[in-house]
């Protein structure tokens, strides 16, 4: 477990970004005042960006050249969502981490309550949505599927209607932050540690620019990691699948003998394809299930790194002179802890 960092902030604010640069100026303009708000001065900023295609890069260096409370994060590639806001999270100081998107459907003015919230003893404070603005009946309907699956099939309980978008205690983030495994799926993570979670009703505003950066592809992707990272469910499944189709298979021998005992003709060869082509697509499938858990399993035992941040960008001063921290630094959070 790590920890607690030096120079720490009372608040660290991280947001993963890819294709975001018509947002991010106004996102630095409304996390700034309502973390001021909350904090004063005492907080940083940290913005990731996820090997974006667009200038996203360029206005962060930009923000963090005039405001010495952004630390601005270049991923050498792009990692995805959960690997982009876990390499946000190795970096933070602040003895509370607020976690925000930077498409703005989270409300950073959010913070104020939901401190509160956690003044009064919760570790964690998450969001969790009542209304979803802007996006297709088709999104709200696989998102509303997929945490009724995910129950059903996982051992964690993770709160339904919820995305990344929290307020987090320290030493949870400690224990986040000391968890290794290469697939994340980081809110089912915070929900497996535990501690006092609590829960945030709010209303999910439309996108302000641009369009959504999650398509269908990356949802499904996501959905798997959260399944096979927290459940062996559907390895049961695929167990009883292949128990029920053998006592379907003994069933069929016993018919053929007592046919073939009473000389009944069994013609048949349509219903004998019918069970081959059945028998088959359930094998492939049960294959399909061992090959994501078998396929995750290789890639945790090479141990390679998370992610590599190639640069880290950051203000000296309010003077406008900025700093390289580092390059090149390859950044594996306690995978040998």
């Amino acid at each position: 477990m790590t920890t607690k960092p030096t120079n720490s902030y009372a608040l660290s604010v991280v947001v993963p970004c890819y294709n975001e640069q018509g947002n991010l100026e106004f996102l630095h303009k409304r996390i700034t005042a309502a973390a001021s708000a909350v904090v004063g001065a005492n907080f940083e900023i940290i913005l990731v960006n996820d090997g974006s295609r667009d200038q996203t890069w360029c206005v962060l260096r930009q923000l963090a050249a005039t405001d010495s409370r952004v630390v601005a994060v270049n991923l050498s590639r792009n990692y995805g969502h959960q690997l982009a806001l876990s390499a946000g999270l190795s970096l933070c100081r602040g003895e509370r981490v607020f976690i925000l998107d930077a498409d703005l459907q989270d409300p950073p003015e959010l913070l104020r309550p939901m401190m509160e919230v956690m003044d009064e003893g919760a570790d964690v404070v998450y969001g969790r949505r009542t209304h979803r603005a802007g996006e297709s009946w088709f999104k709200r309907w696989t998102a509303k599927a997929f945490y009724r699956v995910m129950n059903k099939l996982t051992d964690t309980p993770i709160p339904m209607d919820t995305g990344d978008f929290r307020l987090m205690s320290r030493r949870v983030l400690d224990v986040l932050n000391a968890m290794p495994e290469q697939h994340r799926f980081v809110r089912g993570m915070v929900s497996w540690i535990g501690f006092r979670q609590v829960p945030f009703d709010y209303e999910r505003e439309p996108r302000e620019h641009g369009s959504s950066n999650y398509p269908f592809r990356k949802m499904l992707r996501l959905a798997m990691d959260a399944v096979t990272s927290f459940s062996t469910r559907p390895l049961r499944i695929a167990s009883l699948l292949g128990l029920s189709f053998a006592g379907l298979g003994v069933l069929g021998v016993c018919w053929s003998i007592g046919g073939w005992l009473l000389g009944v003709a069994l013609p048949g060869w349509t219903s004998v394809m019918v069970v081959v082509l059945v028998l088959g697509g359930v094998q492939l499938a049960v294959i399909g299930i061992l090959g994501e858990y078998l396929g995750r399993l290789y890639m945790e035992v090479k141990r390679r790194p998370l992610y590599i941040i190639e640069e880290v960008y950051k203000a000296r001063s309010q003077d406008g002179a900025a700093d390289v921290i580092s390059r090149a630094a390859v950044a594996s959070p306690h995978r040998d802890a």
